[in-house]
């Protein structure tokens, strides 16, 4: 492990180097100034081989060992790194105000040899502790972090899943309506899947929802896009900051994304290829309406889409509430 030692004494820096290199630690790292201490300290978390403990003679040139012990523990980086303050004296008020600067222990000169390798023995130990401890807690945050990836996807597409989308349309209509800018929906449904799972199967019929994801979400790109399933074959797309010809212009992208890939439908009323039916609208959140507004305002378009013969957009433009409520 690594330790440091600051002070400015030379006999005294020899001495415990001398002893400490008995016992067996070998990286010891000595600086007689407070800005080479900062120096490396800083250079040890560039290169990943972190200081273990610090130990630091009371009085150094420019700041005293309180004033240090301060400024290193002021820094998030450092401030788990155990400090063994050395001392001539020790007077119960000097050793209050170190233990509050965040001193771990203290030793008084002249230095025993047996003291310095128990109470380094000690900070050390507490060291290796804290640093389990921290790297289970990042193990546990990066648990977690995967954990809500993973709940918020849609486990056969990849796509954000109905809850994520219904988070996020909450957080997107809050902040659309504070900037006073558009926010559009598309709905798209996968025109007669049910006759294409009864023709090929269900296996067959998982891979054409992963090959239209993949179509649509090749289309929406944006940073603030979000393409999700929201259930069965059917899919939606939040367009933040999009108006309504912006969000037209996206569903047409998406028809022409379908059609390149080209899957056959072997039992499809509109196309020998797989088709979507596609909903769009767009509107400029207010306090009188809410996401649901403009999900029945996609939906309505949708099923007009469906009516006048599939494989096509119909769109609305969002309405008031009390029209939406008919």
């Amino acid at each position: 492990m690594k330790i440091l030692i600051v002070d400015d004494c030379t006999a005294s820096v020899s001495h415990l180097r001398g002893i400490l290199s008995k016992a067996g630690y070998a990286n010891i790292i000595a600086v007689s100034h407070f800005e080479q201490a900062i120096a490396v300290l800083a250079a040890a978390i560039e290169s990943e081989t972190e200081v273990d403990l610090i130990i630091i003679g009371v009085d150094l040139p420019g700041m005293d060992c309180i004033g240090m012990t301060l400024t290193i523990k002021s820094h998030h980086a450092y401030e788990d790194i155990p400090i063994i303050m050395v001392t001539e004296h020790s007077e119960e008020a000097m050793l209050d105000r170190a233990f509050a600067a965040g001193v771990s222990d203290y030793i008084v000169k002249p230095v025993s040899a047996i003291e310095l390798r128990a109470r380094v023995r000690s900070a050390l130990q507490l060291r290796r502790e804290m640093v389990k401890r921290m790297l289970r807690e990042r193990e546990l945050e990066r648990l977690a972090r995967k954990l809500e990836r993973i709940s918020n996807l849609d486990g056969l597409t990849g796509l954000a899943n109905r809850r994520c989308f219904d988070d996020t349309l909450v957080q997107e209509w809050v902040r659309n309506g504070r900037a006073d800018t558009h926010l559009g929906l598309l709905m798209v449904d996968i025109d007669h899947f049910k006759h294409y799972n009864d023709a090929l199967g269900h296996v067959d019929g998982d891979t054409c929802l992963r090959r239209v994801a993949e179509a649509i979400r090749a289309v929406v790109h944006r940073p603030g896009d979000l393409v999700a399933r929201y259930g069965g074959e059917e899919f939606a797309v939040i367009l933040p900051n999009t108006d309504y010809t912006g969000a037209v212009a996206v569903a047409e992208n998406i028809h022409a994304s379908i059609a390149e890939i080209g899957i056959m439908h072997p039992n499809s009323a509109v196309s020998c290829a797989v088709t979507v039916s596609i909903g769009v609208t767009s509107g400029i959140p207010m306090c009188s309406t809410t996401p649901k507004h403009l999900i029945k305002a996609a939906d309505r378009a949708l099923y007009e889409a469906k009516q006048s013969g599939r494989n096509r957009t119909r769109s609305t433009q969002l309405s008031g509430p009390d029209e939406l409520r008919q």
